[in-house]
C-alpha cells in the first residue's frame, strides 16, 4: 500500500526506541505531519541557538533534560531536586525525556519546563502522556545553573548536556507558558505554576518536516485530526477542552491570548499555583 507523501518518516527512530514509550504516548505521535505551535511574537528570551543536541538531523535548540539540585524548598516545599526541561519541542525529544527519567531509579523528581520557539506540539502531547503514566508533577520556571556564571552559551550547553546533577537556583520571576508548555504540564499528576506566570496561547499550524509543502485542503483535514486528538488528551488529562478553542481562534485570527491566573484554575490546567 502506497503511504502518503505527506507523512514523514521518523529519521533516527528505529523500532526498538520506540517501542519504549508507552503506548498511549504514542497516539499523537504516530500521526503523519507535524504539528508545531508558531509563537507569534510572544518568544521567550532564548536568542542564541544551541548546537544539535542529538546526532545528524538533530535540530538546535531542541529540548535537553538533566537533572537539578538548589536550596530546599527552591521547588516546593520540601524539594531541592528537579529534572531541568529546556529549549524546543522537537520531533526526537520524547527519547531523551524517557533516557532521563529512567536513570532516576524510582525517585519522582519535579520537572520544570523552560520552553522557547517553535514547538511539535505532538510531541509535547507525547511528553505529556509518558509524565502522567509515570506519575511526574510539573511546573515552570527557569534554571540557573550555578557552573554556568560567566561561561559561553556553548560552554554552559556542554555542562547540561550529560544530564546533572548540577548545582542550580530556580528563578520563577519571569516564568512564562505557552501552548507547548501548556501540554506538557497538563501530563502532571500535580501540575502548579509560580503565580506571577504569563501564560500566553498563540496559535498552530500544520508543517512537515520533511516535506514543507502541504496542501491546503490536506491542512485542514489535519488540523481537525488533530485538533480532536489533543481534545482527548486534554479531557484524560482533566482539562477543559475551552483551551483548544481559544488556540484555534488564535491560528485563525493570527493572534496571542495571554490567560489569568483565575483562568488556569477554571480550566483546571493547574491544580495550585505557588508563590
Amino acid at each position: 500500500m502506497r503511504k502518503d507523501a505527506s507523512q514523514p518518516k521518523m529519521a533516527g527512530t528505529s523500532e526498538k526506541g520506540l517501542a519504549v514509550m508507552d503506548a498511549n504516548s504514542l497516539r499523537t505521535f504516530l500521526l503523519g505531519c507535524l504539528m508545531t505551535v508558531m509563537t507569534l511574537g510572544a518568544a521567550h528570551g532564548q536568542t542564541a541557538a544551541r548546537p544539535p543536541v542529538g546526532g545528524f538531523g538533530s535540530p538546535t535548540d531542541a529540548m535537553i533534560f538533566y537533572v537539578a539540585h538548589g536550596a530546599e524548598g527552591s521547588c516546593g516545599p520540601g524539594c531541592a531536586d528537579w529534572i531541568a526541561a529546556e529549549g524546543a519541542v522537537q520531533w526526537d525529544t520524547y527519547k531523551r525525556l524517557i533516557a532521563i527519567l529512567d536513570r532516576q531509579g524510582g525517585r519522582k523528581l519535579p520537572l520544570v519546563i523552560h520552553t522557547w520557539g517553535e514547538s511539535n506540539l505532538n510531541v509535547a502531547v507525547s511528553l505529556g502522556r509518558i509524565l502522567h503514566d509515570r506519575g511526574f508533577d510539573t511546573t515552570e520556571g527557569t534554571t540557573e545553573v550555578a557552573a554556568c556564571k560567566d561561561k559561553s552559551d556553548t560552554d554552559c550547553f556542554a555542562l547540561k548536556r550529560p544530564g546533572g546533577p548540577l548545582e542550580a537556583a530556580l528563578n520563577t520571576r519571569e516564568a512564562s507558558c505557552d501552548i507547548a508548555c501548556v501540554l506538557i504540564l497538563a501530563g502532571g499528576v500535580n501540575r502548579t505554576l509560580p503565580s506571577g506566570t504569563r501564560m500566553i496561547l498563540t496559535g498552530m499550524a500544520i508543517h512537515n518536516r520533511l516535506a514543507p509543502n502541504v496542501s491546503e485542503e490536506h491542512r485542514e483535514s489535519l488540523t481537525v485530526i488533530f485538533g480532536e486528538q489533543f481534545r482527548v488528551y486534554l479531557r484524560e488529562m482533566g482539562v477543559n477542552t475551552e483551551l483548544l478553542d481559544m488556540v484555534d481562534r488564535n491560528s485563525a485570527k493570527q493572534r496571542a491570548t495571554e490567560l489569568s491566573p483565575s483562568e488556569w484554575t477554571r480550566l483546571h490546567i493547574v491544580t495550585s499555583t505557588r508563590p
